[in-house]
């Protein structure tokens, strides 16, 4: 297993990771972060990893260029997860403020390549950025995500990253049940949304699931 006794697990990305996190008393939030936390700490007690949770709602990989020394750089942390990516989709339907496959793959790769020059050779994990199809508008956002997704797989082979597919994943859940059941909005998870999250990311690093 990659993380060892002592780790600080840092979690960085956007409202996904946030998920309501207390920034004044440093709360891991509502979310996929906090489940993992809980989880992880009752299978391995003796470990004593530290859990660090500083997603920001509606970031795109722009935001976490600017912040990465404060938040991530000066943290030190022993094991890196990221999810980043839907905002940098949104905002060109919301917004009309688009972010390109290549502007996004040039600050993710950014904040990759920061993290091993600075930090060295540490576990990282990639969560793929992710839309359902629901509301039905959000079948127009694919055009944009899609290639935006495989930059993002691109740049876990060349970093040689844990890649969690959340994507695929997601679409194969609907296929049984609404995708609101997920993702009420398409995007935001809801409580069983994050906790399939969880057991992905728990599952990928310690090779046991969460039943």
């Amino acid at each position: 297993m990659i993380i060892k006794k002592g780790s600080k697990i840092l979690f960085q990305g956007d409202s996904i990771t946030d998920s309501g996190r207390d920034r004044e008393n440093d709360t891991l939030g509502f979310g996929y972060v906090n489940y993992i936390s809980a989880f992880f700490q009752s299978m391995y007690p003796e470990h004593g990893c530290t859990f660090i949770n500083r997603g920001i709602s509606g970031n795109r990989s722009s935001d976490l260029c600017e912040r990465w020394t404060r938040d991530c750089i000066d943290l030190r942390p022993d094991v890196l997860s990221i999810m980043i990516g839907i905002n940098d989709t949104w905002r060109k339907f919301d917004s009309n403020d688009p972010t390109t496959d290549q502007e996004f793959y040039d600050n993710y790769r950014q904040i990759l390549s920061r993290t091993a020059d600075e930090l060295g050779d540490i576990p990282i994990i990639m969560l793929e950025p992710f839309v359902l199809p629901h509301p039905e508008d959000r079948l127009l956002w694919r055009e944009d995500l899609d290639p935006k997704i495989q930059r993002t797989r691109q740049l876990a082979r060349e970093f040689g990253a844990i890649y969690i597919p959340l994507d695929g994943i997601f679409a194969q859940k609907c296929t049984h049940v609404s995708p609101a059941f997920w993702a009420a909005d398409g995007v935001h998870p809801t409580s069983a949304g994050h906790a399939l999250i969880a057991r992905l990311w728990l599952k990928a690093i310690t090779g046991v699931d969460i039943y």
